[in-house]
């Protein structure tokens, strides 16, 4: 085993790095690339590839390996192909870690990102991926937020960001708002104090304003997976039903109004529930100790939807009533509950606990009336019942499908002035404040007098103060000396800047937009370039993002679009989510997580500690995690092995979608396949031999053999690496190396053939082992690079095999398979069918009754 692979791709990265091989330009500021078969790069196609950038957290693990080596062997295929390729890569640099790291170390927030970056970068480099490293950038960068304040800006003037008052999660005493994922059994996740729900003055986006067009565009996503497309769909959660007005029968507003989707189960209604954030529920607290108090027993749940849902159901009632709708001489009682959220429909729902979980858990535990009003069709299902079937229990609609229900009850609350139809979303407009140092500062000044006032553009950027202080607690720009006070842009009074920082989700909306030009100064787009390269052909990335990252970014697209800067509203024509790498887990017999390093496996399948000798029990293989010590250190993995038996062994051992189980084993086949591939070149004498182009005389059935296989891999492996099926594409590889192998020791083995084999692979393993495989074309000769090679192409004559196998079946039941001739005549293909054995003893020395061929592919006998 003697490929050095050290020395190997260290020389080709830096041939790459020294070429600007990958550096990619609009047609017109581009020149032909010199000695390249590519062809003129003015002339090629575009091709956007682009893997969500990472968050520098200080080290790349094997998730970083395994989706930067699918967007890169996609990258180098369309390069190959002809493609002018943009492959950019940045940094997801502002958020929280970092002001961790601040107040725990005593460093700057800066310092520690940006330190971290150069390392990832480095380690992200020893890869060997085709980077255009050129584009580079950080979302911290002041030259990146600066632009992101433009667009802000840009927003705002459009309508499409606004400020108003919100509920969140407070910590009183970080005196911060938490994330819904930072509050912990009701408790804030580093204090743990219990949480409160404020209402806080917070900045918004109205991605509300393109609910419809985002719902009805996930249509034209035709090469985003089906579950990406199912999930946004049900988030943005499209209702069709009716607003109704209950009037109340105590001095209170005149109505309260409700949205529901099933207006058909008015009859079976027994309460209304308000949110404890409802302007009612306020007044009413304002007078009623018992009910501020439960309003604030609900505010320490959690603000999510899940949190709210899971939580056990409680109630307050008012002791106030509304007219039932339909029903004269009704009344509904009015509860306050804590499940009912005041920022979706109204803030008020209507209980009908005869068809619902949730109404139903709440009717039971307050004894409330349940009546059903929904007549089941098959059986009799305990309640609550929410299937279809007819209405009963319910005068007018008495009789009626659901559907047909719905529809009668909306006219019928129309027409008496109480109700109409309307459409809801479940999307809620996107809040963006975070009362946070470390972010893009929302580009907004408070005067007493102007009020909100946006700052000029040539005031821009709002840069971060350097001498934040993170021992207090709380927001550091707003308890910062100096940096918020600033005089009115309008009036020159004095005046304070927004002190919230922007959602990091915001850095990451319009990223791929900036890589198409990330020098500008002057805009945050150039739009010729984004004209030009936008969409992003191949974006890569994992599931989790599915929903906030790629809706924000669709979002993103339409504003952008709407203020001008950019000419379409979906941001990535194909998107490809990869599977999490896997690790067994292992603990010592004290229970403490070990590294993979800290245990060795023996003989007799036990485990013991490197170091102590002690008993190690091996867990489940799980997803690789810091917490559970389940990682692998991809540079351990590069210094031994090398990047290439890394990406071989990321793209051979499972479908890219699925999730890979990381296995010494795996890692070791993957270095010795490497090793086979050098010997190819490096210890084959056929490749010494003299050689000149096969004749008719002199080319073997051998030669002929193999030269088939060599274009059918062509044509395989070019359609498996184009519908992301890396692992066939791999196999598709061995499969030839294997074919070659066994030709090179015949002793008739022709050195042209063999030579155009191992040239044939070694293209089509280029992208997937870019560094050994142009080692190896170098080997072989050639003064052009590989990497300034086009992408092979099969010849079509030797993709048709001469002889076909088809099946013969005697009444619909296989009984032999024969090998013709391909467009064999039908008469000979009948003849040898019916001369095999098995065929003659299902006819049972009868004739058959009649043979049907279908050429090529089949020959069906009836007895």
């Amino acid at each position: 085993m003697n490929y050095n692979h050290g020395a190997t791709e260290k020389k080709w990265q830096e041939f790459w790095n020294n070429k600007k091989s990958f550096e990619a330009k609009e047609p017109d500021a581009v020149a032909v690339a010199p000695n390249s078969s590519l062809g003129a790069e003015q002339s090629r196609p575009k091709y956007y590839v682009l893997s969500m950038f990472p968050y520098p957290s200080g080290r790349i693990h094997m998730g970083h390996v395994r989706n930067y080596t699918l967007g890169d062997v996609v990258a180098r295929l369309k390069r190959a192909q002809g493609f002018n390729v943009l492959h950019p890569m940045g940094w997801d640099a502002f958020g929280l870690p970092a002001e961790n790291a601040a107040r725990e170390r005593g460093i700057s927030p800066k310092d520690w990102t940006y330190d971290n970056i150069a390392t990832m970068r480095g380690e992200l480099k020893r890869i060997g991926l085709s980077i255009d490293w050129s584009r580079q950038f950080a979302t911290c960068d002041v030259s990146y937020y600066k632009q992101q304040q433009k667009l802000f800006l840009d927003f705002y003037k459009k309508g499409l960001a606004y400020r108003r008052k919100s509920f969140v999660n407070w910590d009183p005493v970080d005196e911060t708002v938490l994330a819904n994922e930072q509050v912990i059994d009701g408790r804030g996740w580093r204090s743990g104090a219990l949480v409160e729900k404020r209402e806080l003055n917070q900045w918004f986006f109205k991605i509300t304003a393109y609910a419809e067009d985002l719902l009805q565009s996930l249509s034209t996503l035709d090469r985003w997976p089906d579950k990406v497309r199912l999930m946004q769909e049900n988030w943005i959660g499209k209702s069709e039903g009716a607003r109704v007005f209950f009037k109340t029968t105590h001095n209170l507003p005149q109505t309260i109004e409700v949205f529901t989707t099933r207006p058909d189960t008015l009859f079976g209604a027994s309460f209304i529930a308000l949110s404890p954030g409802h302007p009612i529920t306020a007044e009413l607290a304002k007078t009623n100790q018992k009910l501020a108090n439960f309003v604030t027993e609900c505010n320490r749940i959690g603000t999510t939807a899940a949190a709210i849902e899971t939580a056990e159901k409680m109630g307050f009632d008012t002791g106030l009533t509304v007219a039932h709708p339909f029903i004269a001489g009704k009344t509904l009682p009015i509860y306050v509950a804590n499940f009912v959220l005041m920022d979706y429909g109204t803030g008020a729902i209507f209980g009908c606990p005869a068809h619902d979980q949730r109404d139903f858990d709440f009717a039971t535990k307050y004894k409330l009336s349940i009546i059903e009003v929904i007549a089941q069709k098959d059986g009799a299902e305990p309640l609550p019942y929410t299937g279809d079937g007819v209405l009963k229990n319910s005068e007018f609609l008495n009789g009626l499908d659901v559907a047909t229900a719905k529809k009668t009850a909306i006219e019928k609350l129309k027409s008496m002035g109480i109700g109409e139809g309307v459409t809801q979303f479940r999307l809620r407009d996107w809040g963006v404040s975070r009362q946070r140092y470390w972010g893009c500062p929302i580009p907004i000044i408070h005067c007493k007098t102007c009020g909100v006032v946006p700052v000029p553009e040539n005031q821009l950027p709002v840069e971060l103060p350097a001498d934040a202080d993170f021992k207090k607690g709380g927001n550091p720009l707003d308890n910062h000396p100096t940096w918020k006070h600033v005089k009115c842009p309008s009036c020159n009074a004095d005046a304070q800047r927004e002190t919230d920082t922007c959602d990091t989700f915001v850095d990451s909306s319009w990223y791929y937009a900036r890589f198409c030009s990330p020098k500008n100064d002057a805009a945050p787009i150039t739009k010729s370039a984004t004209d030009y390269w936008l969409p992003v052909d191949q974006y890569v990335g994992g599931v989790e993002h599915a929903i906030l990252h790629l809706l924000y970014s669709r979002f993103f697209t339409r504003a952008m679009q709407e203020t001008g800067h950019v000419g379409l509203k979906e941001p990535f024509a194909g998107l490809f989510t990869q599977g999490m790498i896997c690790h067994e887990s292992y603990k010592d017999e004290n229970g403490k997580w070990l590294y993979p390093e800290e245990m060795e496996k023996r003989p007799d399948g036990t485990a013991v500690h490197v170091k102590t000798g002690r008993p190690v029990t091996v867990g489940r293989v799980e997803v690789m995690s810091k917490s559970k010590k389940n990682v692998v250190d991809p540079g351990r993995i590069i210094d031994a092995y090398g990047a290439d038996t890394a990406r071989l062994f990321m793209l051979s051992d499972s479908p890219p979608e699925r999730d890979l189980e990381w296995t010494e084993s795996g890692i070791d086949g993957a270095w010795r396949y490497i090793n086979r591939l050098w010997r190819l070149v490096d210890e084959e004498p056929l490749l010494s031999r003299d050689y000149s182009a096969p004749s008719g005389a002199t080319v073997t059935a051998s030669d002929t053999l193999l030269r088939k296989s060599i274009h059918k891999t062509i044509a395989e492996v070019t359609d498996h690496l184009q519908r992301f099926a890396f692992n066939s594409a791999v196999a598709a590889c061995r499969k030839l190396t294997n074919a070659m192998e066994e030709y090179a020791s015949s002793a008739d083995a022709n050195g042209t053939v063999y030579r155009e084999a191992v040239e044939a692979l070694t293209r089509l393993l280029s992208p997937m082992l870019p560094h050994i495989a142009s080692e190896m074309w170098e080997k072989l000769g050639h003064t052009t690079a590989l990497v300034d090679e086009a992408w092979p192409t099969p010849d079509p004559a030797l993709l048709i095999d001469n002889e076909v196998t088809i099946a013969v079946q005697v009444n619909g039941k296989l009984r032999a398979t024969i090998t013709l001739p391909r467009d064999c005549a039908k008469d000979k293909a009948e003849e040898i069918a019916l001369s095999q054995d098995a065929v003659k003893r299902a006819l049972n020395g009868n004739a058959p009754k009649k043979v049907i061929i279908v050429p090529n592919k089949i020959v069906n006998v009836v007895a």
